[in-house]
């Protein structure tokens, strides 16, 4: 039996060593149990395993411990998994082919909005790479719109399964792509808080990109957790729980929690000026499984966080930043 190997981490955005804990292994452990208690309620009983995944259980294990930069207000797994260990698990991850598409479906749709956004941000349609681009929907929401997308991702069956929808999509990441391709904007939606090296990935990033051109990013927000969780041991407890499960926030599932600062600093000393900062919440998760009075809860409280957060993304569960190849780099 294989055991997952970890290191001790510093801040990967700002190199500090200097960090708070917010949450030891047993504080996590307490997350993982109210999260499942939490969806079980909220899910039928004959639910199939397989549609629990990215709701209880996730592609990573459960951190043994969560710290907060004091520098800069990174979120982030201390200890953390070895870069090879993230790579073994998202290329051997494999799902149910049900779940595949119902995944499509329900992502095609969420992602209208983010589409929007890029092209006001590019200021037209264009030639893009989405990096992480599992399934395809977010390719074939971009193609409806007129930009000519195609998508890498490091899981061969998530690849295949883009290419059956007549999407291009190759297996790789960011550092397989020719340097000597460019683009008119790289996304990386829901996967940039899980690289072994954001800055890397975005110095990589600029490489590929013309001049101006615009880097997405869309990832949990660290300081939305950070500030949630301290009242799991309150009298509001199950509104906190509800606020982090709706948006898969509770036990962390993730490698770095960004703040609106700490993602504006890493991209600055890659080389980009963040352009703008859109608040908002994950998207939707409720289907044929879900309890219809659980999927209209899930509904209103996004509904009231997408609200709140386009004034103020700093309190948003999630974050979009779109930034710019800077003229200085």
């Amino acid at each position: 039996m294989s055991t997952t190997a970890y290191e001790l981490a510093s801040c990967p955005v700002c190199g500090s060593v200097e960090a708070t804990e917010l949450a030891d292994a047993e504080g996590i452990r307490a997350e993982v149990e109210a999260l499942w208690e939490f969806h079980t309620a909220r899910l039928a009983p004959d639910t199939p395993p397989e549609r629990l995944v990215d709701r209880v259980t996730f592609s990573q294990l459960p951190p043994l411990r969560v710290v907060r930069c004091d520098r800069c207000g990174l979120v982030y797994r201390n200890p953390r998994e070895r870069a090879f260990e993230l790579a073994r698990l998202y290329r051997d991850e494999a799902l149910d082919q049900d779940a595949l598409d119902a995944l499509f479906e329900t992502q095609r749709d969420a992602y209208a909005t983010q589409v929007e956004r890029l092209t006001s941000a590019v200021g037209r349609a264009g030639y893009g790479l989405e990096v992480g681009s599992y399934v395809g929907a977010f390719l074939a929401a971009a193609a409806s719109e007129g930009w000519r997308f195609e998508g890498v991702d490091v899981n061969e069956h998530t690849v295949a399964q883009a290419r059956q929808r007549g999407l291009e999509a190759s297996v790789g990441d960011l550092e397989s792509i020719p340097d000597d391709r460019r683009y008119d904007a790289i996304v990386i939606w829901n996967c940039f808080d899980q690289l072994p090296d954001p800055k890397a990935a975005a110095l990589a990033a600029r490489r590929r990109l013309v001049d101006r051109g615009v880097l997405a990013l869309r990832v949990p927000n660290g300081a939305f957790y950070a500030t949630v969780r301290k009242a799991l041991d309150t009298p509001a407890a199950p509104v906190a729980r509800a606020l982090l499960a709706h948006n898969n926030l509770l036990s962390f599932p993730y490698r770095h929690g960004f703040t609106p600062g700490s993602l504006a600093l890493l991209l600055e000393k890659a080389g980009f000026e963040p352009d703008r900062v859109h608040g908002d919440a994950l998207v939707p998760i409720a289907d044929r499984w879900t309890r219809g009075w659980a999927a209209a809860e899930e509904r209103a409280l996004k509904t009231l966080l997408r609200t709140l957060g386009r004034g103020h993304a700093e309190g948003a569960p999630w974050f979009e930043v779109y930034a710019r190849v800077s003229d200085r780099a």
